[in-house]
């Protein structure tokens, strides 16, 4: 039982250390949670859009470009 007490003692004062060290970079509790946590995952969820429509737009691109080139290529070989 000792074995338990300790380790829940040591535990609890790691934990009490880092919510200090963490306080004293980062400013009080207060500080740190004026802007919305949401905020970041809204423009990581914005990022993540722009990024999936550009790749989008690029394979319909690619694709159209290269249709066209096999429609162009059919033609050259008709009219030899």
């Amino acid at each position: 039982m000792p074995r338990n007490s300790d380790s829940i003692l040591l535990e609890s004062v790691a934990t009490h250390r880092r919510r200090l060290r963490q306080a004293f970079v980062l400013g009080r509790l207060a500080d740190r949670r004026l802007v919305n946590d949401n905020v970041k995952r809204f423009i990581g969820s914005v990022v993540l859009a722009a990024v999936v429509g550009v790749g989008c737009l690029g394979y319909s691109f690619v694709t159209n470009a290269l249709a066209q080139q096999a429609a162009q290529q059919q033609q050259q070989q008709e009219t030899k």
